[in-house]
């Protein structure tokens, strides 16, 4: 069934759970009746634990801090903001909207706050999205389905023990001290243990790490029951943020008991669904999933960043993509029957609800993703820089800040390190391995830029690029310190560049021409930047016309493949790239006023 699901999603370019939830309806009572949960519904619960466990320690296993500090605070937001945000919103629209009491509705709110990890990292790795919005989603899907346990635990004490006032905030507090304290107990453990000078076989590796997360998960539940996932989520993501021994080794492992997991719990679970669940429910559930995606996740992801530095299109696409996954239909699967064998109704209707949000989620999210990031443009250009010296952070840091995806090779320790205080995404290697260029990314790179301060070097990697992995020259950018070498790249038609060749033609044109080029000064105030023109209340009208910033200056259009020289009676046409330079932030304000 995974075989087929796999290659349904292959073929149709959706995630693989939506397959693997029509195969569990088919395969369920509700069609061939080959599949019937209730037999085994007593170990029902402990199979959805284990497999939900694993599930979210690999998908910490996948974060590394180092390389999102510029993310950590929107994602922080997300995660607790927008956790309320959602919560809120959802109750109150689920007890306005389904005939379901307010505490059902609650428990409803609370589950879907999770987002999908599990659904969003083959989504992300797909349309090849900016890093920093790939690492929001990612982090906020594996802290997210923490904090939905947590809070939904809280929301069903409330409904079984009327739980409430200072005993609600203290079950909150006690299970986040509980699952931050033992997780990052057993990551630093398992990241000493690993350091120390013993060969371990791979099979050692992978019975010791296996054995440590469920010994995690178990007793963070016995000292805090619903405290297990966050738990496993620190977990993993202090391992992932380590270097040590084995780590591929473990990523790997954990990445096939995943996929195996992933289709044993979704398959069990959607054959527990049956269509009078779904038919009570109605049009009112369909509604309501569809208010949940266009309004309480946009209200969520705006709320929670309203002074971020996300740009207003990064948002909208954060706010389309919440794809629900394997932990609200688990938990909401595990609360059902809790609440039927205490004589308390509901628990189906809330199974029929998390099922339908799940479907329509993961439906919308996969099959529309890559359209709506091409609509709102953040799929920015992959550029790999060769060598992590001055000049390549300095290019890296430009490039991030442009929004665009970079990633920095080089074999210097102390390199790579910079690179890593700077935010920058690096893979420590020698460029000239093939292997080492293929794990940085080289197969969807659009530029390769070497930067390093050896002539030779540069070349050999430039010629590596073209030769091995089919770039053209005009792909290729080169430093090149010495000027007698320029021509060497110039024959394989490499765009290259000399220092001190540029350095001294700079420093021509200030002198008697200075109002230009002191703008532009490397290192100082000023900044040139490209936009294309997309606001509606520019198109059609002449530069002359607009009300720029003062220190700014529009110095050439891009129409099509023709370059024109900037003038006061050009009139701007949709989609035209404009070059502007400015000082301070003029540059960024003329842009703002071009692109909307």
């Amino acid at each position: 069934m995974s075989l087929a699901a796999r290659a349904l999603s292959y073929y149709f370019r959706l995630p693989f759970i939506i397959f693997l939830l029509i195969e569990g309806i088919i395969a369920g009572p509700e069609v061939l009746n080959l599949l019937d949960p209730s037999l085994y519904i007593e170990g029902l619960s402990a199979i959805v634990a284990i497999s939900i466990s694993v599930i979210v320690f690999d998908g910490g296993l996948h974060i590394d801090l180092k390389h999102i500090r510029m993310v950590q605070e929107s994602v922080l937001k997300l995660t607790t903001i927008g956790v309320l945000v959602t919560f809120l919103g959802t109750t109150a629209l689920t007890s306005i909207l389904i005939d379901i009491p307010l505490e059902i509705a609650a428990l409803f709110g609370a589950l879907v706050t999770a987002t999908g990890p599990t659904v969003i990292t083959p989504i992300v790795r797909n349309i090849q999205i900016s890093h920093r919005l790939g690492k929001i989603l990612e982090l906020e899907g594996v802290l997210n389905d923490a904090a939905s346990v947590i809070l939904a635990a809280m929301v069903f004490e409330w409904v079984a023990a009327e739980l409430s006032g200072t005993d609600a905030v203290i079950f909150i507090f006690y299970r986040l001290g509980i699952g931050i304290a033992l997780g990052s107990l057993s990551g630093f453990a398992l990241r000493w243990f690993f350091t120390r000078k013993i060969a371990f076989s791979k099979q050692t590796v992978r019975l010791v790490s296996l054995t440590a997360v469920f010994a995690c998960f178990v007793l963070s539940e016995c000292l805090g029951n619903e405290s297990g996932i966050l738990a496993v989520a620190i977990f993993g993501i202090i391992l992932g943020t380590s270097e040590f021994p084995y780590k591929e080794t473990i990523k790997e492992f954990k990445g096939d008991i995943v996929t195996v997991m992933l289709s044993l719990i979704f398959i069990l679970l959607a054959a527990m669904l049956e269509f009078e669940d779904i038919q009570r429910i109605g049009v009112s559930g369909i509604v309501l999933v569809l208010l949940l995606v266009f309004v309480i996740r946009p209200m969520a992801v705006f709320i929670s960043m309203w002074n971020s530095q996300v740009r207003t299109n990064e948002k909208l696409f954060l706010s389309f993509i919440g794809p629900r996954g394997v932990v609200p239909t688990s938990v909401a699967t595990y609360f059902a029957i809790k609440l039927d064998s205490m004589g308390i109704l509901g628990g189906q209707s809330l199974v029929g609800l998390v099922f339908l949000t799940v479907i329509i989620t993961v439906f919308l999210s996969g099959s529309l993703s890559k359209k709506v990031a091409e609509m709102l443009e953040v799929i920015p250009m992959e550029i790999l820089i060769i060598g992590g010296g001055k000049v390549g952070r300095i290019l890296a840091e430009r490039f991030d800040r442009r929004g665009e995806n970079v990633i920095v090779v080089d074999i210097s320790e102390s390199n790579c390190k910079k690179c890593m205080e700077l935010g920058i995404r690096i893979i420590q290697g020698d460029a000239g391995d093939v292997n080492v260029m293929k794990k940085a990314g080289i197969e969807n790179a659009k530029y390769v830029v070497a930067t390093t301060n050896k002539d030779d070097t540069n070349l050999l990697f430039c010629q590596i690029a073209k030769t091995c992995f089919g770039f053209r020259g005009d792909q290729l950018v080169a430093r090149v310190n010495e000027i007698e070498n320029l021509q060497a790249f110039w024959n394989l038609g490499i765009r290259a560049i000399s220092p001190s060749m540029t350095t001294a033609v700079m420093l021509e044109n200030m002198i008697g021409r200075p109002h230009l080029f002191s703008m532009c000064e490397v290192g100082g105030e000023g900044e040139m930047m490209e936009v294309k023109v997309t606001n509606p209340r520019v198109v059609g009208r002449a530069i002359k016309d607009i009300q720029f910033p003062e220190k700014s200056l529009l110095v050439m259009v891009q129409r099509g493949s023709d370059s024109i020289i900037a003038h006061g009676s050009l009139v701007l046409e949709y989609e035209d790239i404009v070059t502007i330079i400015g000082e301070g932030d003029a540059a960024k304000q003329t842009a703002s006023i071009l692109y909307k």
